[in-house]
């Protein structure tokens, strides 16, 4: 099985179909590089702000930490603090009278959790969608070989196995080479979303003791 063969004997949609897949194969492993980089640099960043924002001293210590500390977590913390001080700073307005603190507060931060979870899932909609193309452009790619060895044989007249077995195999490469873009695609995908799943219920937990953090600080008088 000839590659170089099947790319000089090929037609412009035969190259074209290759060009395609070798085009979504490096995009999608540019994509999982990036992943891969991220997910590492968040868990760490995420691990290292949590313990240090729950053993601040004061409040003030937290929120200052949560300004300076790029992960999750710590934008959450961030625009929940910036939540309370906006609220309270509204108390006496419309604001204050239209929403109590507890629901502005879970809005709040109900937003922004959303916002990093769909900042987690960046990337995973282009290795989905290869994963679940890339096997159809191959086998268009093999069909279309198929439908012109078929062509040169009846030209040429002679329909022998050895023939015919030498054209069919090279057009196979087609659906080859598409199994070999969508496997690792799948793969990445299903390994970047158990990644997610396990930092969004990290996340959630940060997010609902944070919650509670907020409004016992208001009892203490933080403005």
């Amino acid at each position: 099985m000839n590659l170089a063969l099947v790319l000089q004997s090929g037609d412009p949609v035969l190259l074209s179909t290759f060009s395609l897949l070798v085009l979504m194969s490096v995009i999608s492993w540019f994509v999982i590089a990036v992943r891969v980089r991220q997910s590492w640099l968040t868990g760490r960043q995420q691990r290292k702000f949590t313990r240090a924002f729950w053993d601040a001293k004061n409040w003030e210590e937290a929120i200052s930490l949560a300004a300076s500390h790029d992960s999750p977590a710590a934008r959450i913390a961030h625009a929940g603090g910036e939540g309370l001080r906006h609220y309270r700073a509204q108390e006496g307005a419309a604001l204050g009278r239209s929403v109590s603190l507890d629901d502005y507060l879970v809005r709040k931060l109900r937003n922004h959790l959303q916002q990093e979870t769909a900042r987690l899932e960046r990337g995973l909609t282009w290795l989905a969608t290869t994963g679940s193309v890339a096997p159809f452009v191959g086998l268009f790619g093999t069909v279309w070989g198929i439908y012109h060895a078929l062509l040169g044989i009846a030209q040429a007249g002679n329909a022998s196995l050895a023939t015919v077995a030498g054209p069919i195999g090279e057009a196979l490469v087609a659906t080859a080479a598409g199994l070999a873009v969508a496997i690792p695609a799948v793969v990445a995908y299903n390994a970047f979303v158990r990644i997610n799943r396990r930092f969004g219920q990290e996340l959630d937990g940060f997010t609902h003791d944070l919650h509670a953090q907020l409004l016992t600080e208001v009892n203490h008088g933080v403005r």
